[in-house]
């Protein structure tokens, strides 16, 4: 039986991992809840939200195709710093390390999603980023990557109580976690911990009744 795991991205999939049981890892202090996993079980590219038990360690490890964490609960660290919550990282292609957590955390963690070289290595503290206005009132953004040859841009997104974001298209599909309130739209509703992958070329039409907060990430599923 394939372990894969909404592999197919021409296909809307939505995971609510509120409602998901913690799964083992490799480590035995370390679980995950896995959101879409695509080839080898331990060397696919996944996304997945990881648990770090107080005092859990994995050994040092490459990351092949790069490694993208925001850190949502706790603290997550490695021999390069510590990690706070609300810490964005972007370890690119060629990066290795041992992750560690002192106290546990809890992470949102996508691997092997960040082919070729040239990517620039990123560590963005958004609790001390100011929120900028978008083109739609009641919706705020903070920028987290966008570069030149690659084509993923991602960034957080609030929206205030009431606010909606119009119908409109997706060419290169979106990605959509939930990190705080509600948000709804043609496809159903989703609270905090739920995750959304549109295909490319997709649409819709977002409403937040108590406002929201979400990791939103576009532009990676075209062809």
């Amino acid at each position: 039986m394939s372990a894969e795991l909404n592999a197919d991205f021409s296909r809307l999939a939505i995971v609510h991992t509120a409602a998901m049981e913690w799964q083992a890892s490799p480590s035995p202090s370390v679980w995950r809840k896995r959101l879409e996993l695509v080839g080898g079980a331990e060397s696919g590219r996944v996304t997945s939200v990881v648990r770090y038990d107080p005092n859990s360690a994995f050994p040092s490890h490459p990351h092949p195709d790069g490694e993208e964490i925001l850190v949502l609960e706790g603290v997550f660290s490695d021999v390069h710093g510590d990690y706070p919550a609300g810490t964005y990282l972007l370890n690119p292609e060629g990066f290795s390390h041992g992750p560690f957590s002192e106290h546990g955390c809890i992470l949102f963690v996508k691997l092997r999603q960040y082919p070729g070289a040239g990517r620039t290595q990123l560590v963005i503290h958004t609790s001390k980023c100011a929120w900028q206005p978008r083109d739609t009132p009641g919706v705020t953004a903070i920028a987290l990557y966008a570069e030149a040859g690659h084509p993923e841009v991602m960034r957080l997104v609030r929206l205030a109580p009431g606010a909606s974001v119009a119908d409109h298209g997706h060419p290169g599909g979106e990605e959509v976690f939930v990190l705080a309130g509600g948000i709804e739209d043609e496809h159903g509703a989703y609270q905090a911990g739920s995750w959304v992958r549109y295909p490319a070329g997709s649409r819709h039409a977002l409403h937040s009744e108590n406002g929201c907060t979400l990791y939103l990430k576009t532009g990676h599923l075209a062809g």
